[in-house]
């Protein structure tokens, strides 16, 4: 008999990485298998491959040291890359010394709550909110996840999250930190500047420490100019990966970027138990070596993204379905409510699922505040996210 915390991971949105499997199993093609699923339900950045594949499959010279046992939390060559890369990007100093390099985002997500939570601690984070942070902020660190809700648009609001801050402390539990993801998945929203500052401030006022996704932070197409948290003092701890700007999920390369001194020392021991593997470290690392190269693949992928953007925006105005208007990332928020009618966003999701063979992910995956809501991944091919698109407006809608 497993224990009760392996069994709650076990049964973790099953059905969600279930109709990944079934869609990536049986892929549409408009000649092969025109019947076959459309998968938008994943987050993958498929529009740069083609300015990677060089470098990624290129013979490079491994040194004996680049196949020996190193750093549980990273080289100090990829963490000097790496930090000179985030400080370009972020216009901040970042130092290699600040960065703990892990086996993915998710690792990093996971090891900032369990270094910041005690069991029974609250991390209070905005609402929708990217699913897997259900998981990957609690699952070993024993902390819960409290939803502040925006409403407005889904714009984040620091007053909403102050009042959710306040509220839960009222109700005895201890709220440890704020969490946000920025650029925002699932919404796609560029936090501006001066919203981000705010929500410092509730965080200081509040003593609480804030922990800020910023994967996608070279992944902005829109108006709204990127700002990292990065520098915002010591209780400020940012991740970042390869898999998203780069187009590298598979590598599984994250980082935790902190300058609290026992955050960091404590990152690093449980660096031990998420580490990537040399060979993959001396890849990246050798690939951010070539700035002229990372600028010019940061620019044209998000080129290629506006691009993409703009179709799966026309797609949707012509299929008649509303949309949160989005700055950043792969995905856009898309509103079902027409669908709807009495059924539930996960009995939508599998009529979506199962009569349009199309995979997107409902609402209720990503805290969302209100039913309806779905998240539509649009940075792969725009022919297939068209047919999505056109599959999804001809399903009938629900009578209200």
């Amino acid at each position: 008999m497993v224990a009760k915390r392996a069994a709650a991971l076990a049964g973790h949105a099953p059905a969600i990485a279930a109709a990944h499997l079934r869609a990536e199993a049986d892929p549409f093609n408009a000649v092969a298998n025109p019947g076959g699923f459309l998968n938008l339900g994943t987050a993958e950045n498929r529009l740069v491959w083609d300015l990677l594949v060089a470098h990624v499959t290129a013979p490079r010279r491994l040194a004996p040291a680049d196949v020996r046992y190193g750093p549980p939390h990273g080289t100090r060559k990829l963490r000097e890359a790496t930090a000179a890369h985030l400080a370009r990007q972020a216009r901040a100093d970042v130092g290699p010394d600040d960065l703990v390099v892990v086996g993915g985002a998710s690792a990093a997500l996971d090891i900032a709550a369990t270094v910041l939570c005690d069991p029974g601690d609250a991390l209070v984070v905005p609402a929708p909110y990217y699913g897997a942070l259900d998981v990957v902020l609690t699952a070993r660190s024993g902390a819960r996840l409290v939803a502040a809700p925006m409403r407005a648009g889904f714009r984040l609001d620091p007053a909403a999250v102050e009042e959710t801050v306040v509220a839960a402390r009222r109700r005895g539990e201890r709220v440890r930190a704020l969490v946000l993801t920025s650029p925002d998945n699932p919404t796609g929203r560029v936090h501006p500047a001066v919203v981000l500052r705010e929500l410092l401030a509730v965080a200081a006022r509040h003593d609480l420490d804030v922990v800020a996704d910023e994967i996608y932070a070279g992944s902005v197409f829109g108006a709204e100019p990127f700002t990292s948290v990065l520098g915002g003092g010591p209780r400020v701890h940012v991740v970042w990966g390869f898999a998203k700007d780069f187009g590298l999920p598979g590598l599984k390369a994250g980082v935790l970027c902190s300058r609290d001194p026992d955050v960091l020392a404590a990152a690093r021991a449980l660096a031990y138990f998420a580490p990537v593997s040399s060979d993959t470290q001396a890849l990246l690392t050798g690939l951010l070596a070539d700035e002229t190269g990372v600028r010019d693949l940061l620019t044209t992928g998000r080129a290629r993204l506006a691009a993409a953007y703009a179709n799966v925006e026309a797609a949707l105005a012509g299929a008649g379905i509303p949309h949160v208007p989005a700055d950043a990332g792969f995905s856009v928020w898309v509103d079902l409510r027409a669908w709807l009618g009495a059924a539930t966003d996960d009995e939508l999701w599998r009529r979506v699922l199962d009569t349009t063979r199309v995979n997107i992910l409902p609402g209720s995956a990503f805290g969302s505040p209100e039913p309806g809501w779905f998240r539509l991944c649009f940075a792969t091919d725009a022919a297939l996210v068209r047919e999505a698109v056109r599959r999804l407006g001809a399903l009938p809608r629900s009578p209200r």
